[in-house]
């Protein structure tokens, strides 16, 4: 099997670009009076509001994406609440991309807010990933007035941790030679894949690092994870061969989570789709789309998994068009007195937004041509 250096001698040069508190930021740039301040982005902390990000003001207090708006405020009782202006982020999400692939055709957004892009081909005439990545920093900084931190590396693995390392405003490089010495103290949670419930696995065999990780056989992995195994076996060897894919055809925006005790208690169930609601919306919103069936997803103790789904004519995008129907596809999914290990939703039959409304303003015209009043 090649080494991870010989993987690395394909010579990809991998950036990863990751907008600084990107929504909070964009409210603290276009209101200066926000600025210095915790100011959290999301719902009504007075109702049952998620938080959708918040400034690093806010993130000293322990507040964090996700979380309870109502947790939030108790954790900061002086946080200022903003609701989230999706126009105004997807502009200067439009900005940041025009910078981006002014570099590369290869670049993959994740959101709104961060991409990878794959500018091997750009470095062929000796300029440095690092002097682009630098640039790429300083033009969106100097056109957009927003920071953003960069990672750069060989594969996608390390160059998205490379960007979380020196946050805010930050780039950080991971060369070949240092990918495994890199990786080898982390925690296992740290690898793209290497969800709560895993961590919790792993922890009982032993396994807290990437190094612990790495001593394991991949007979034992694949034995234990089935083919989860493989990848993990991969990426604590610093191997990553995913391509940076500028357009893929998404067939479904959802998340999942498995809890490392069993839930029995239904209000948690019910807060905790909730939360999830909040980032598959966000997700959507971030993409354009919008989707036409929502589905949720329980696994109880012994493995057994249902999904339950409702589907409507119109397009479901917003959080609340989502939370919506999740108590009744809860009661249909979970039994008043089961206990679930996993939970998830997931939006599917997607539409882009803009055509969708296209779409239903052509056909309100044609109604109106049709039936006259």
């Amino acid at each position: 099997m090649p080494s991870p250096l010989e993987h690395s001698l394909a010579l990809r040069k991998i950036i990863h670009v990751d907008m600084d508190a990107f929504f909070a930021a964009v409210e603290q740039r276009d209101r200066p009076e926000l600025r210095g301040l915790p100011v959290i982005v999301g719902g009504d902390p007075n109702g049952r509001g998620v938080v959708a990000t918040c400034s690093y003001e806010a993130r000293r207090f322990g507040i964090r994406s996700a979380m309870s708006a109502a947790r939030a405020r108790s954790l900061c009782p002086q946080a200022i609440f903003v609701r989230p202006r999706m126009d105004a982020y997807r502009e200067v999400s439009r900005q940041v991309m025009t910078i981006l692939r002014s570099y590369t055709a290869l670049v993959e957004p994740l959101s709104l807010d961060e991409a990878f892009l794959d500018v091997t081909a750009a470095t062929t005439d000796g300029t440095l990933a690092v002097e682009i990545a630098r640039e790429i920093l300083d033009r969106i900084h100097r056109e957009t007035g927003l920071t953003a931190s960069a990672g750069v590396s060989y594969n996608k693995l390390l160059a998205k941790l490379a960007s979380d390392w020196r946050k805010p405003h930050g780039l950080f490089v991971i060369p070949p030679e240092r990918g495994l010495a890199f990786l080898a103290p982390l925690p296992v949670g740290k690898l793209h894949g290497v969800g709560p419930a895993t961590v919790k696995k792993l922890s009982a065999m032993g396994v807290e690092t990437v190094l612990d990780l790495r001593n394991l056989s991949l007979e034992f992995l694949v034995t234990h994870f089935g083919k989860s195994g493989g990848w993990f076996y991969d990426v604590a060897r610093a191997i990553d061969e995913r391509p940076v894919q500028p357009s893929r055809q998404r067939k479904s925006v959802g998340t999942e989570r498995t809890f490392s005790k069993n839930l029995e208690d239904r209000s948690v169930m019910r807060t905790t789709l909730q939360e999830m609601a909040a980032q598959v919306a966000a997700r959507l919103q971030a993409l354009n789309l919008a989707g036409h069936t929502v589905n949720i997803k329980a696994r109880f103790p012994d493995f057994t998994t249902v999904t339950r789904a409702y589907t409507a004519t119109e397009g479901i995008g917003s959080v609340d068009a989502i939370a919506a129907l999740l108590p009744e596809l809860l009661d249909r999914a979970v039994p008043k007195s089961a206990s679930v290990r996993l939970l998830g939703i997931t939006v599917s039959s997607l539409v882009d937004v803009l055509e969708a409304s296209q779409v239903a303003h052509q056909l309100c015209l044609l109604d109106e041509i049709l039936n006259p009043r």
